[in-house]
């Protein structure tokens, strides 16, 4: 694990508003990137709060091919957003990533996953409260689930952050992608309330961050 101390330094800035609360009257939708048929993808999914703001943080990576807003780790057979709303699904909105390993690899992408949000509050991001905002790692390899919980076990133990990680390690499930008006939602509403006030904070402390590993 490399820098781990630089998570400490990165403030992210929470809102009163909710990622169910904001407007979502547009519907139209684009994959930030478009997967090449030559290249020897891999795939991994995150939960870290509003799948609104994971999406705009790794459509903007170097080497991810697509981002898909969706939803894992419930029982529920094809939930809508409205029925992982309710927090009884027992599904966490997700973002499920497929990125070129030769172009940025995994320990990049955890190294943003543990910056760009808090993993030490349980089942809550700011204002968006439910266990559908849990903090969540769902790997779909061996070896992503010993490179996730090495950073874990390491974060804890240097104290990074002041209280204990409880980012929840598990094997990837059913995904069931979001419905068409969440996909690619920052760019296409970047002038919403929710947007402004939450996501462009978090993303001008990222863009910062990682300039150097960006599109």
């Amino acid at each position: 694990m490399k820098n781990a101390w630089v998570i400490l330094g990165i403030v992210i800035s929470f809102s009163h508003f909710s990622c169910g609360n904001a407007t979502k009257d547009k519907i139209n939708t684009k994959m930030a990137n478009t997967e090449s048929s030559h290249a020897q993808l891999e795939t991994i999914t995150f939960g870290a709060g509003c799948f609104w703001c994971v999406e705009a943080v790794y459509q903007r990576v170097k080497g991810v091919h697509s981002v898909v807003s969706g939803y894992m780790g419930g029982k529920m057979k094809n939930p809508s957003y409205r029925d992982v709303c309710t927090g009884l699904t027992g599904h966490a909105e997700v973002c499920q990533l497929t990125y070129d390993p030769k172009q940025v690899s995994f320990e990049t992408l955890l190294e943003i996953f543990w910056q760009t949000h808090d993993p030490t509050t349980l089942n809550r991001q700011g204002a968006d409260v439910g266990t559908q905002y849990r903090s969540a790692i769902f790997y779909h390899t061996q070896a992503q689930k010993a490179a996730a919980d090495q950073w874990k076990q390491n974060l804890n133990t240097k104290k990074v952050f002041p209280n204990p990680i409880v980012t929840e390690i598990v094997a990837e499930s059913t995904f069931y992608p979001a419905e068409d008006y969440h996909q690619d939602y920052f760019n296409q509403n970047g002038e919403e309330p929710y947007c402004k006030i939450v996501i462009k904070p978090k993303m001008d402390k990222f863009l910062k961050a990682f300039k150097d590993k960006l599109n």
